[in-house]
Order: structure tokens, then C-alpha cells, then sequence
């Protein structure tokens, strides 16, 4: 039996910002992964690894560089007019700051019923009726949609976020960092509240974060970028349990383990200099420069990213 078709695949994406000067700024530079329906993707990495690039590029807030974003099997940085239109009904974003995203000069109610205006999906009594029913999906309150985005806290404004991604019924949402900016006690309300909708709605998540201990929550499998490249992608328990990439495993060292006895005697990997410009990354494996295992092949020639378990990719010489 043929296997079923990735809702998302992702192959050799590049995003390159041309500087002036001969400077070329290279934030994505080869990625290759898929998404099966009803998964979540987590992408993790340090800040300025290129992950909200490449959750942009996606959607097409960012035009390609190179390569190509299959949508349903259908490349979509070659999408024009109504299909175009089409494909933003099925694909939404959630924004990492839940402050700037909102327009402040519009009530909650026109903020979430946007994109049902402009796909012209409900109106009139239909449309209030959709509008109370999204809120309350996202645990507010159906008067809530007659005030204005100051009015609420930083998780009340991302659930708003998420009710606004939900209003045209995609089957894909790309998560940026949705939790960064809110308080921890809120986060792990918003992470549950992905959880919640998933299963409800059917969703399919990119989710596109830093923090490794909320990724292995919500994820099915995990993608490690670091750089503009993926160094590693497996599923979330693989990951936790066998991490192949050094930086990998100088990552998951460094989350906090809740025992004191465990935390006071494990060893941290402690990462020796800074993080490489993209503008003048390192010959080889970009990781190298700061790669306690680093071996003279790694400056010469770039690591092949490849199985080397079923369902387990790493680009690393070890391996």
C-alpha cells in the first residue's frame, strides 16, 4: 500500500537577502522536510538560527530564494490570483508578538472576522454567530469582541491571534514562537490550548520555538536548525533519548531538570565562542567553530544531511 502524500513538504528552501555591496545574507539555505497530516513539526534552534524565516517563506510572507514548498502537491511560491487566494484560506500563522500583530484601531470581532470578509465565507447574523463561536473556542467570552486589543493581557490577545488563524478553517497554522512573549504560567495555557484545538479541528502545526521543554510537549517530531541549515530532525522521543548532533546535545544539556540532586551533579555542555555571522558562515559544517568534537574533515567539506536510523537525520561526520 502506497504511503499517503505530506500535507507540507519542504524541499531544499533557501531564503538569501541580497545586502548591497556583494553581501548576501543567507537566513535559509537548503531545508528539506515534510509534515504528515495532523502532526506537529516543532523547529527549534538558538535565536537567529533563520527558523522564523523559514516559517515565513513558507506561507509566502517571504518569496523564495530557491527550492520548493509543496502544498497538497502543489508548489506554492508558484501560485497566482485565485489560486493564491485559495491556498491562504488552508494555511494561517499564528505571530510570535501577540502586541504588534493586532491592529489596535480595530475591535476584536473585525480583527478575527478579517479573513472571513475578505474570503467572503459569512455575513451578517452568520458572521457575529462565527465570531462568538471562535472566541469562545479560544476560552473568551462573546462580548469580548466589541473591545479593543489594549484592553486585554498578553495570553488574551494570543488567543485572539489563534481565534483570528482559525476563522477561515485552515488545515495548516504555523506557529512562530506563539508563547515567547507571555508569562510562564500562561504559556503552558496557550501550548494546551494547540493541544485542544489539534484534536478538535483535525490541525496540522508547524510550531517554531526555542524552548526545548515546550517543543517536546506539543510535538510529534522535532527539526534542529542552526545557521539556515536543519542539523537534525527525528521525533520527539528520539530526540530526548538519543540526540546525534553535538549541538543537539549542548541544546538539550542545557534545559533545567526539576531535581535538585540530578541538576547539581550532571554536566553541562558549554558551547566555547560566539554563534558565525550568515553573512561569512565557516567553510564545511557550520557548526565546526564551535563543535567540541570538530575533526579537520569538518572544515573541509559540508556534512551530508542523511538517515542514519529509520526516521532518524542527522548532517554530522560522526555519523
Amino acid at each position: 500500500m502506497s504511503k499517503p502524500q505530506p500535507l507540507l513538504e519542504v524541499r531544499d528552501l533557501k531564503k538569501h537577502f541580497h545586502l548591497g555591496s556583494g553581501k548576501t545574507l543567507k537566513a535559509v539555505d537548503g531545508l528539506n522536510f515534510a509534515i504528515e497530516r495532523g502532526e506537529t513539526f516543532g523547529l527549534v534552534g538558538e535565536s537567529g538560527c533563520g527558523k522564523s524565516t523559514a516559517g515565513r517563506t513558507i506561507i509566502r510572507l517571504y518569496e523564495a530564494t530557491g527550492g520548493e514548498v509543496l502544498f497538497n502537491g502543489e508548489n506554492v511560491h508558484g501560485l497566482r490570483g485565485r489560486k493564491q487566494q485559495e491556498f491562504r484560506r488552508h494555511m494561517q500563522m499564528v505571530f510570535q508578538d501577540p502586541y504588534a500583530s493586532l491592529n489596535p484601531r480595530m475591535t476584536v470581532g473585525n480583527i478575527i472576522a478579517e479573513g472571513i470578509d475578505i474570503h467572503g465565507l459569512y455575513t451578517g447574523k452568520q458572521r457575529k454567530a462565527r465570531v462568538s463561536e471562535l472566541l469562545q473556542a479560544v476560552g473568551l467570552n462573546e462580548e469580548h469582541a466589541n473591545r479593543f486589543p489594549h484592553e486585554f493581557s498578553g495570553g488574551q490577545r494570543q488567543r485572539i491571534g489563534i481565534a483570528r488563524a482559525l476563522a477561515i478553517e485552515p488545515q495548516f497554522i504555523i506557529a512562530d514562537e506563539p508563547i515567547s512573549a507571555l508569562d510562564v504560567s500562561v504559556q503552558a495555557q496557550v501550548v494546551n490550548l494547540f493541544k485542544k484545538l489539534q484534536k478538535e479541528r483535525g490541525l496540522t502545526y508547524l510550531f517554531i520555538a526555542h524552548d526545548l521543554a515546550m517543543v517536546k510537549h506539543i510535538s510529534d517530531r522535532i527539526g534542529v536548525m542552526y545557521l539556515g541549515k536543519l542539523v537534525e530532525v527525528t521525533t520527539a522521543e528520539e530526540l530526548y533519548a538519543n540526540p546525534l548532533h553535538p549541538y543537539t546535545q549542548s541544546l538539550l544539556s542545557a534545559i533545567p531538570i526539576p531535581d535538585p540532586e540530578v541538576e547539581r551533579t550532571r554536566e553541562r555542555i558549554i558551547l566555547q565562542g560566539e554563534i558565525p555571522s550568515p553573512l561569512n558562515p565557516p567553510s564545511g559544517c557550520p557548526f565546526r567553530t564551535r563543535c567540541p568534537m570538530a575533526m579537520p574533515e569538518c572544515a573541509a567539506v559540508m556534512p551530508e544531511f542523511k538517515e542514519v536510523k529509520p526516521g532518524h537525520f542527522t548532517a554530522c561526520h560522526l555519523y
